[in-house]
């Protein structure tokens, strides 16, 4: 769900939306595979924070956009993550100019070569290393001037991930546009975009991330036969956000389109590549299939996601980026969906032993132990170890 939104302007809106249509609330329930007391629940204001999930799959039932339920944000309550919040105070201090200055002046060549040796701890979701680095960087960027400005919009666009990741949203928001205003070239510029736009799907805000990244992509977009592989990952990149955002605004013939185009980006590069340079994403058929699979998540299609996930190689998938760390929980979910607990919960022990900082901040992998959880009466020693792992108050 956006962040900060009024519970009863969703229970206003389903209710209009489902009387429009003629439905009660039994028949909405079983059009959208829900249990009729959660419909309840929701049309009286009762339950305090609705999966956004949920709503797509009732406004799939209604045959409306997911927004015309949600609509844009009212305000903003950034989540309880205040062990990783505090880590951070250094670097936005360090946005706003508010550190101390180096004694010596800095390099580009000495921020350029710190930068690439922190980088790596961005895919392992190391935040409490990155964080006593990064302020130091950013301040060193900034006096370099007008030499340090392609360094300085990627390490914008490097904290903005962070921020994004642990639900900073509003200083998210700030850096992202930071590193917009910052960057000296198109495919520094894309990959802010594409930053901002995981920010808008974090939210909610899905016609702010289709309209971004479409505009961008329009903008951007490369001629096949001489483009580098640098500007297909930043193109292709943004069609995959595009499709993420159009699939949860129940868009299906339109986020199919995005992918097909971003398949023919990847395949034009043949293999997995970094997709910007800045942080840990990646763009290659691989990641164009994993797209496919959380589309299908979105679509409800768990025997798809499976049969996706088994298509896409073993060893790419052994990587701890957050795309890939996606994709497992994708996974996850769809076992559960099929019955398959035991191997959901291994996939999660190892996401959870793999990176434990990524899936402590994860509310998916919460929602898929809860699913796990719900069907037990007493916990094994391993949902047990999980459960702390994601925080749960079990």
């Amino acid at each position: 769900m956006p962040e900060g939104y009024k519970t009863m302007e969703l229970a206003a809106r389903l209710q209009t939306a489902r009387k429009r249509r003629g439905l009660t609330q039994k028949e909405l329930a079983d059009l959208a595979d829900i249990s009729v007391s959660l419909v309840r629940k929701i049309e009286q204001g009762v339950v305090q924070d609705t999966r956004l999930e949920t709503v797509r799959r009732l406004a799939a039932a209604l045959r409306v956009p997911t927004m015309s339920l949600i609509g844009p944000s009212q305000g903003e309550e950034e989540n309880d993550l205040s062990a990783h919040i505090e880590i951070w105070d250094a670097t936005k201090r360090a946005l706003v100019g508010r550190i101390e200055q180096p004694t010596e002046a800095p390099t580009s060549e000495g921020v350029r070569a710190a930068f690439d040796a922190l980088k790596p701890l961005m895919a392992v979701h190391q935040y409490a290393e990155v964080s006593q680095t990064l302020p130091y960087l950013l301040r060193d960027a900034d006096a370099l001037n007008g030499s340090g400005r392609a360094i300085r919009s990627q390490l914008l666009n490097f904290a903005g991930w962070f921020f994004v990741q642990t639900r900073q949203y509003s200083t998210a928001d700030v850096t992202l546009q930071l590193a917009l205003d910052t960057a000296d070239n198109r495919l520094d510029a894309a990959a802010a975009v594409s930053t901002m736009a995981w920010l808008h799907l974090r939210r909610g805000l899905l016609d702010e991330a289709r309209s971004i990244t479409t505009t961008w992509a329009d903008e951007i977009e490369p001629r096949f036969s001489r483009a580098t592989a640098g500007e297909l990952s930043a193109w292709g990149q943004l069609l995959l956000f595009a499709s993420a955002a159009a699939i949860r605004d129940n868009r299906e013939g339109e986020a199919e389109d995005m992918l097909k185009l971003a398949r023919a980006a990847a395949a034009r590069i043949g293999h997995e590549i970094l997709a910007d340079t800045s942080t840990a994403r990646t763009f290659g058929p691989s990641t164009v299939a994993m797209q496919r699979a959380e589309n299908a998540t979105i679509q409800d299609r768990p025997d798809k996601v499976l049969k996706i996930a088994e298509q896409i190689p073993e060893q790419l998938l052994l990587a701890k980026a957050a795309g890939r760390n996606r994709h497992h929980l994708d996974v996850a979910n769809a076992l559960v969906s099929t019955r398959r607990t035991s191997e959901a919960l291994g996939v999660l022990m190892k996401l959870s032993q793999a990176s434990p900082e990524w899936i402590s901040v994860q509310h998916y992998a919460k929602d898929i132990l809860t699913r796990v959880i719900s069907r037990r009466r007493t916990l094994t020693e391993e949902m047990r170890a999980l459960a702390d792992v994601v925080k749960m108050p079990y």
